[in-house]
């Protein structure tokens, strides 16, 4: 009886495994300690090992992957319907087991330490913004209960933290003023630390050439082109622009049955942060762009779509086309050829 096929449910310390054979019949059941997984897969022949795509798998992937096995990581979404009969950490490997042997199951490339240095950086931007945010609002609640406010916008905030330090006791009582300056000061150190992150991202941007003709694209900036860069990876792992669309979460949902097709908004599933960043990114391609808009085959169909649908759903749909238009770059090696006049229908 040789193992063919493993499960591996991994965790902080205590590690589960399955085993099974050629057949499907389970041949291994194992607890193991964290430091004991390497041992064991070095004495277990070269098979193939499936993880769920959470936290630390793509690092126990590359190690395991080191060890001259085949590892897949699967989405927990997917492999949730092969779990029997209660949550455990015994079934849940079992569960793994089993789903990475279906022939249609869908993986998760496995991401090297470079993309998810990149990914890392992303997210602590990602981070210290909305912790800005959540100061700026602060500020403004606690300045408003004394009548004073600023125009809405981040950079609007500079005329509270002007007022704020000035001296006059009549404007802000001086206890209220020594209390919202610690907000003050914590905001400019976020300013700082964000733009510390900015200048790390921009430097990756610059050194990846795929990230620069990605930038190229209309709504993708450097931010933008670095993150899809760093968690695509490959972009030929999608079968096709609308696969890649679909990951990202910017395609109807489907609800549809007895030949009715039914589609609703968009799915919001797979990345939530690409699908925030192009979605962004086409809102201010629509409301910045003026009459340059139509100087693109994309802009001019966003322009024609905007003239009988909300401007939402326009910028939603003109996110879709940029993501397919980031996949074929990415799949073709080519860079973007926008500013060729628009084809008549």
């Amino acid at each position: 009886m040789q193992i063919t096929t493993i499960g591996l449910d991994i965790a902080k310390r205590i590690f589960q495994v399955h085993g099974a054979d050629a057949t499907g019949r389970a041949i291994l059941r194992r607890k193991l300690q964290r430091h004991d997984v390497l041992a064991f897969f070095k004495s277990v022949p070269a098979c193939l090992v499936g993880i769920e795509a959470c936290g630390t798998a793509h690092h126990w992937a590359r190690q395991i992957r080191a060890l001259g096995h085949e590892v897949r990581l699967l989405p927990p979404a997917y492999v949730k319907p092969y779990v029997k009969r209660g949550k455990t950490d015994a079934a849940d490997a079992e569960a793994i087991c089993e789903a990475i042997t279906r022939p249609s199951m869908q993986t998760v490339p496995v991401k090297s330490t470079e993309q998810q240095a990149m990914l890392t950086l992303h997210r602590v931007r990602d981070l210290l913004v909305r912790q800005r945010t959540m100061l700026i609002n602060a500020l403004r609640g606690h300045m408003a209960e004394f009548g004073i406010i600023a125009p809405q916008g981040a950079r609007r905030v500079g005329e509270l933290v002007a007022l704020l330090m000035g001296e006059d006791e009549t404007v802000l009582p001086a206890l209220a003023r020594q209390a919202l300056r610690l907000l003050a000061a914590e905001l400019h150190a976020l300013e700082q630390r964000i733009t510390q992150a900015e200048d790390a991202i921009m430097a990756g941007h610059k050194q990846n050439e795929a990230s620069r003709r990605l930038a190229a694209i209309p709504g993708i900036g450097p931010i933008t082109a670095s993150a899809i860069v760093a968690t695509v990876g490959d972009a030929a792992q999608f079968r096709s622009a609308r696969h890649f669309a679909a990951w990202i979460g910017l395609v109807p949902k489907q609800n549809s049955s007895g030949g009715k097709q039914r589609q609703g908004g968009i799915s919001k599933q797979g990345n939530p942060y690409l699908r925030r960043l192009l979605v962004i990114g086409a809102t201010a391609v629509i409301r910045h762009a003026g009459g340059r808009l139509a100087a693109t085959p994309s802009g001019a169909w966003a322009k024609t779509l905007l003239e009988r649908r909300p401007a939402r759903l326009a910028s939603v749909a003109l996110a879709n086309k940029t993501a397919r238009i980031a996949w074929a770059l990415l799949t073709k090696g080519e860079s973007y050829r926008g500013n060729a006049p628009a084809q008549p229908a």
